[in-house]
């Protein structure tokens, strides 16, 4: 299981890789473009558009476990290490394919998110600053409404006259909640 792990987490850097890679030059993926398709059909200069960068999910698969299956092919001919002859090496094979997809979309989340951040810099330092002045204004408000209160309380307070003790009426709790209907 260790191993597996750390096959996983090297799989996550190399599609990680694998994409920044080609998000800085698509070379190979227009290569083959121009081998495969004819004049009318091969992609536009301006394209950016690679094997794992601006791909749907299926492209990204089959070029992904295509270039696994290749490398797991390789090393199992030139190398003592049998890849598909054990549950290990198949195992491997499956989590290096799905580390490699989980790294290009983790890497295309950071490159996309990187853009929107470099787009909007400006427009975000001004709505923070806007923020900051009005929460000002709110707390400033708060507190001037808050001593309104407290002095609308206090002449409240001085200008209701204050009952003899004769003058109190003497009915218990009870029967003073009985007449506000609450009990």
């Amino acid at each position: 299981m260790g191993l597996e792990l750390v096959i996983f987490i090297a799989a996550i850097l190399f599609g990680i890789f694998l994409y920044w890679r080609e998000s800085n030059g698509n070379g190979a993926y227009r290569t083959l473009n121009k081998i495969v398709n004819s004049k009318e059909l091969q992609m536009s200069p301006d394209d950016p558009k690679g094997f794992v960068y601006k791909q749907g999910l299926l492209p990204r698969i089959i070029f992904v476990v295509t270039l696994v299956l290749i490398a797991a092919l390789i090393v199992e001919f030139l190398t003592p290490i049998a890849v598909f002859s054990s549950y290990n090496g198949i195992s491997a094979f499956a989590s290096f394919a799905v580390g490699t997809l989980i790294g290009t979309y983790l890497a295309s989340f950071v490159l996309k998110s990187t853009q929107v951040i470099e787009e909007k810099s400006d427009s975000l330092t001004d709505l923070v600053g806007e923020a900051v002045e009005k929460g000002k204004d709110l707390i400033e408000d708060l507190k001037t409404k808050d001593t309104k209160v407290v002095e609308a309380a206090k002449e409240e307070i001085k200008e209701t006259p204050k009952p003899k003790s004769d003058e109190v009426d003497q009915k218990s709790a009870r029967e003073r909640l009985k007449d506000k209907g609450l009990m």
